[in-house]
């Protein structure tokens, strides 16, 4: 069954004197969240970014991959702790984004816990998505 998510931004004003509100997420989850260019390029002081949400969105949606690869072979996570850097340039755009996952999951070697790792980063619906990025680099072990 497929589903739509959806957010709702105002902005006001130019680029770079201007301002925005992500007013509200479908789910209702977050919300009124502020963006700036500054936020974007410079000093996040208190905002979010484009970049700062498509992070979230790629070590959640990483994270769930791995947890689900790893337990459909028998070996699921007591604990995944991943992060996700996106790099952006202005003028540029989202030039890398690095993965970092470090995780607590008996029964299983490092040998495998890496396999697990790089197929999921390969089939995660957010990495798919983004597969424009010109790099994506995983650092993975097991805690």
């Amino acid at each position: 069954m497929a589903t739509d998510r959806t957010a709702e931004v105002t902005w006001h004003g130019s680029l770079m004197n201007g301002g925005g509100t992500i007013d509200r997420v479908g789910s209702g989850a977050f919300g009124p969240l502020d963006v700036t260019w500054a936020s974007r390029a410079e000093d996040p002081a208190g905002r979010t970014s484009p970049e700062e949400l498509i992070a979230a969105a790629h070590a959640s949606c990483y994270s769930m991959a791995l947890a689900h690869a790893l337990a459909q072979d028998g070996t699921p996570p007591e604990q995944l702790n991943t992060s996700a850097t996106v790099t952006f340039v202005p003028g540029t755009g989202i030039t890398k984004i690095a993965l970092r996952v470090r995780g607590t999951v008996p029964g299983i070697d490092e040998a495998g816990f890496l396999a697990k790792a790089e197929g999921a980063k390969a089939g995660c619906p957010v990495s798919k998505a983004l597969a424009a990025v010109p790099e994506i680099t995983l650092d993975a072990a097991l805690a």
